[in-house]
């Protein structure tokens, strides 16, 4: 049995463009590498996964081919006793869970437009071809989160941990930061929400007069989620959308339009499509009125104050931005930026968002910026003011700085440790047929 991090591996599984393996002609070579039960192992999924991993790791060690196609298959034999087992994920579950990674590669490339123009295909089409794979991946993750749940690990473990590590194969870290924000949301005026209720009631008013809604959502609504799509967001069940969206879109008639509603997501024009039971499907028209030079001058303002009394020590910027801050993310830890593969609050500069390092870059440790004016991932103005807390140069890892980054790593181990115990008496349990072309790989040898 190879020992792979499993974990790990898991993260690297989601690939948002599925390819094939080929040859030096550039023809496709793909084939069938392994079955378990009814489900297969194509040879591009371990190329693409490999070549992902290479793509990500930091670290001088790498895992090879043999593992990541053992991480494939017991990840294929977790799937199939959770069907025997009766482990499920709801619908519900794997939709939210690709509208937040699709609204995530659309904040990095920029806009749903760019993404279907590059790849010639709509967002829909992406999540189309993506849902089975997603779900495939949350069972998988549920069957190892309860195999793995009661695993902890003490600090003299950690410490074996890193004393059984080579010395000449520590990873070198990267410099890294402590940096932490407060948001104020500029206040929208009287004015503007009226200017943006009138737009939508005069967008009604064309669709009433039999103008198309789709249409006017695909030019107008402001949310890239769903724009594409004419406006439909989907069937959803009751507690699942804004409070104020939900008590809109139940009182309802098929076919109907509402007047505008407001959320914090802005304003909506909504028309339900369809209800079952207790999911409903409806369209949008989402308009988010924009803040004024005036009204980010008194976010501005705010924080200004909020800054001084921060100075003056009347309280810390960490309870400052769990009790004001209006970005939730970052609210919960003080303000900090987190690593999101360990919730370190120590980030690599190379993780941090461009317009932040340029401004972290100009700053001493320890000081906190004026209220500087920024533009949120989904596209609303608003000011924060930065604290920079401490800076680690590039290092060679240590239990010192990077405890929580071992503990991580020990932990993980120990959770592989026991997925390969599991795997052990699990592969009995179902049928798994590996090509002789990874017989070297010794896959199903205890």
């Amino acid at each position: 049995m190879i020992k792979t991090g499993i974990s790990a591996v898991f993260a690297l599984l989601f690939c948002v463009v599925s390819g094939f393996a080929q040859n030096n002609n550039g023809e496709v070579v793909d084939k069938i590498v392994a079955k378990v039960d009814n489900n297969i192992i194509l040879k591009s999924e371990v190329e693409n996964t490999y070549n992902d991993y290479l793509a990500r790791s930091n670290y001088r060690t790498t895992i090879d081919k043999c593992q990541i196609l053992e991480s494939l298959v017991i990840q294929k034999v977790l799937v199939a006793k959770a069907e025997i087992d009766s482990v499920t994920v709801a619908d519900e579950q794997v939709q939210a869970n690709l509208d937040r990674r699709m609204q995530y590669f659309i904040s990095q490339v920029g806009s749903a437009d760019k993404i279907e123009e590059y790849y010639g295909k709509t967002i829909k089409q992406f999540k189309d071809e993506l849902q089975e794979q997603v779900k495939e991946q949350m069972v998988a993750q549920q069957m190892q989160d309860n195999i793995t749940a009661d695993i902890k690990v003490t600090p003299a473990e950690v410490r074996s941990f890193f004393k059984s590590i080579p010395r000449d194969s520590l990873p070198l870290f990267d410099t890294e930061v402590e940096v932490a924000q407060i948001v104020k949301l500029p206040e929208i005026s009287k004015e503007e929400k009226n200017k943006t209720r009138d737009l939508l009631n005069n967008l009604r008013s064309r669709i009433v007069a039999g103008e198309d809604f789709g249409k006017l959502a695909r030019q107008y609504s402001q949310d890239p989620g769903s724009a594409q799509f004419g406006g439909e967001i989907g069937f959803f069940q009751r507690g699942q959308l804004a409070p104020e969206y939900e008590a809109t879109a139940l009182r309802l008639k098929p076919g109907e339009i509402a007047s505008p509603v407001e959320s914090e997501f802005g304003f909506h024009l909504i028309q339900l499509i369809e209800r079952r039971g207790n999911e409903f499907n409806t369209r949008h028209i989402l308009i988010k009125p924009t803040p004024t030079d005036a009204d980010l001058k008194v976010a501005e303002h705010y924080l200004d104050s909020l800054r001084q009394d921060i100075l003056d020590e009347k309280i810390t910027f960490e309870k400052a931005a769990k009790e004001y801050s209006e970005d939730k993310a970052t609210a919960a830890t003080g303000g900090f930026f987190s690593d999101e593969s360990d919730n370190n609050l120590k980030i690599s500069t190379k993780a941090l968002d461009f317009n932040i390092f340029l401004t972290v870059d100009t700053m001493k440790v320890g000081s906190i910026t004026k209220p500087l004016e920024f533009t949120t991932k989904d596209g609303k103005k608003a000011a924060r003011i930065l604290f920079y807390k401490d800076r680690i140069k590039a290092h060679q890892a240590n239990l010192k700085q990077d405890y929580q980054k071992i503990y991580m790593a020990t932990l993980n181990e120990k959770k592989t440790d026991a997925i390969n115990e599991w795997f052990k008496t699990a592969k009995n349990d179902v049928f798994i047929q590996i090509d002789e072309e990874y017989d070297k790989c010794k896959i199903l040898e205890d």
